[in-house]
């Protein structure tokens, strides 16, 4: 049995994108954004694990003629999303059309690898069952959006993480944005919110700003990282998950927190560029960090 670096699982969706100036249909999803990232990055020890419905099967078909290691799981039908930006493109109204299966252990009782990163779209997508089994044998990623999503007559509204007290202490690396954090810990500042979230259990707290960059916590010291400024604003659908494909991706290198940080911002730059999901090598976001200007999150 094959044992990779880094494993996402999660969805892959059907997006409506809705901007002031367009509007797109294209596959989503944490676990589609972060496995094209991820492929950019020429690397091989990488793994996607999803649940579509057989409509779909050409997105997967898609990744596996790519070089991307995918699971596929059957389901009845793929999740659906609508995603509605205005003019500031820190926010955004969403609405869920349709629904997949959640994962079992037993779908992912066969699979190895050092970190699992949960895609999480909705909250019921992953049992609490599920997490603790993954993290008895790896290192788990949780981007708490999903789990802090209800749908009601297909609009999501903001709740909050029920199990979050029982789950925390399993989660590694967790990522939530200013909004996020504050539904999550009843703190509105990024100090107190992370150091909340660390007393939790998590070991590794990333807190994304959107264009005022990110804090990272590790239960010890706070790391500012800038967020670089993209030449132009196309999309900013999948930011999110290209900063945690970037960051993960570093971690399994070795590469320190803030180093791993910087790297996932400059990454999720090049993203907000272009419509879809990243397609920038290393050496493109080097070159990002060398010549973009950049703006350094207050603490």
């Amino acid at each position: 049995m094959d044992k990779y670096e880094l494993c996402c699982v999660g969805h892959i969706t059907l997006d409506k994108v809705v901007t002031p100036k367009s509007v797109v249909h294209m596959p989503g999803g944490t676990s589609f954004y972060v496995s094209h990232a991820i492929r950019h990055l020429h690397e091989n020890s990488y793994s996607l694990v999803t649940a579509i419905a057989a409509s779909e099967r050409a997105v997967v078909d898609d990744l596996q003629e790519k070089g991307v290691h995918v699971t596929m799981l059957p389901s009845a039908s793929s999740v659906y999303f609508e995603n509605i930006y205005g003019e500031n493109r820190n926010y955004r109204t969403q609405r869920v059309l349709a629904k997949a299966d959640p994962f079992t252990v037993e779908q992912l009782s066969h699979v190895e690898a050092r970190i699992f990163h949960l895609g999480a779209l909705l909250s019921d997508d992953f049992s609490p069952e599920v997490v603790k089994y993954l993290a008895s044998k790896s290192l788990v990623s949780i981007d708490s959006q999903g789990y802090l999503r209800e749908v009601h007559d297909t609009h999501v509204h903001a709740t909050n993480w029920k199990a979050k007290t029982e789950l925390l202490p399993y989660v590694h690396f967790l990522k939530a944005n200013e909004h996020e954090m504050e539904v999550l810990t009843g703190y509105a500042d990024v100090p107190s919110a992370a150091k909340q979230l660390g007393a939790w259990g998590v070991k590794e707290v990333l807190i994304t700003l959107g264009s005022m960059g990110s804090v990272l916590y590790d239960g010890v010291s706070f790391y500012r990282i800038p967020a670089w400024q993209p030449r132009q604003i196309v999309d900013a659908t999948g930011c999110g998950d290209t900063y945690m494909a970037g960051y993960l991706y570093q971690r399994a290198k070795g590469a320190d927190m803030e180093t791993a940080g910087r790297f996932a911002a400059a990454l999720s730059t090049l993203k907000i560029e272009r419509s879809g999901p990243a397609q920038a090598t290393n050496e493109d976001v080097a070159c990002c960090m060398r010549t973009c200007e950049q703006r350094l999150p207050e603490l």
